[in-house]
């Protein structure tokens, strides 16, 4: 039996914790205990998607909420340690790069239990991004290095990490898979907005670099006034409180809504003529549902998208918004190709641990 500890505390590492935790719970020789830091505590960005997605309730909820990047990696630092301390996992289990994945790591590091980094190996080369730098502070000091595609081998490979490094999949694929079929017959999000597929706009703007220079979010919403369709955004606290401090105003064809549970989110993408974002994660998912994607970054950590032609980067400029979304037939027209594995990373992770702990 070995005793897996579990760190979780944004959206995107909900969803993969629940395709992990629900294979982990058929697995004889594993016990896994989830530690939830609380970094994302908004009730539509968090106890949703637990109910949703039959993640288990977690051992520990840390609450740490918002703050500065110091201040709240500290804090959930000090927490994580001490339930590590309590607990003595066999191994640390963190997921992409957000500052709960890197807190977890480093108190792991500290007191010399192993660590497994899900979604190893990805790199922008943005370090003014916060998620670069805990993206390539966790991979240095993991045991495992679980990557989702053999470009990110490769990047490792070319920072001297070579060990322990394996080739598994994307686990938000297995996701996809899994949940997409639910969405379409549990989620009346078209029906509640009133809009029909293929119709409208998804968009999702969340990234610091974009929500806390205003100069950004203004080119954005402008861009979004001069799309004739409509735009559906879930806004994120954080955006919704820069737009209202900097009194932007939001454009009329943009229909603003609650952060939604990962159901909901699935529809509206598998529908939607295309998504407008800078999320790391939409980008892979709009890949999986053969949605084409406008990327409003400079830089994206899954180039293989971008190479596929799916996926277009367009930073925050407004003519270049426009354009991308006026020749979005084109990138529809590309050839999709498998990227990131067949469906069954979890079940690789958790074969891999099991051999190697």
């Amino acid at each position: 039996m070995i005793k897996i500890l579990t760190v979780i505390g944004a959206r995107p590492q909900f969803i993969k914790a629940a395709i992990f935790s629900v294979k982990a719970q058929q697995t004889k020789n594993i016990e896994e205990i989830i530690v939830h830091t609380g970094q994302h505590y908004d009730e539509n960005m968090s106890a949703i998607f637990f109910e949703e997605m039959g993640i288990p309730k977690p051992h520990y909820h840390l609450q740490v909420g918002s703050g500065s990047h110091g201040a709240q990696t500290g804090k959930m630092l000090i927490e994580i340690e001490e339930v590590m301390l309590k607990e003595k996992p066999d191994a640390v289990l963190v997921y992409g790069d957000t500052n709960s994945t890197l807190a977890g790591a480093l108190a792991a590091a500290k007191l010399h239990i192993p660590i497994a980094h899900v979604e190893a190996g990805l790199r922008s080369f943005d370090k003014k991004m916060p998620e670069e730098i805990n993206r390539i502070l966790t991979d240095q000091v993991s045991t495992w290095l679980f990557t989702p595609s053999q470009n990110a081998v490769q990047l490792l490979n070319k920072e001297g990490i070579t060990h322990g490094v394996y080739e598994v999949g994307d686990i938000m694929y297995d996701a996809v898979l899994e949940f997409s079929e639910k969405a379409k017959s549990k989620s009346t999000i078209l029906n509640q907005l009133k809009i029909r597929p293929k119709e409208y706009a998804l968009a999702t703007i969340h990234r610091q670099e974009n929500t806390d220079n205003e100069s950004n979010l203004r080119n954005i919403l402008e861009a979004f006034k001069q799309i004739e369709d409509k735009i559906i955004l879930p806004i994120h606290p954080r955006t919704n409180n820069k737009i209202a401090q900097s009194q932007i105003q939001i454009p009329q064809n943009v229909i603003v809504v609650e952060p939604l549970g990962y159901l909901d989110m699935m529809q509206l993408l598998a529908n939607t003529k295309v998504a407008l974002t800078d999320s790391g994660g939409l980008q892979k998912e709009a890949y999986y549902l053969h949605v084409p994607c406008i990327t409003l970054r400079d830089t994206s950590e899954w180039v293989e998208t971008i190479e596929a032609g799916w996926n277009e980067l367009v930073g925050t400029n407004l003519e270049k918004i426009v354009n991308a979304y006026k020749n979005i037939e084109k990138i529809s027209q590309k050839e999709h190709i498998n990227l990131y594995g067949d469906g069954n990373t979890a079940q690789r992770i958790i074969n891999i641990l099991l051999q190697k702990t």
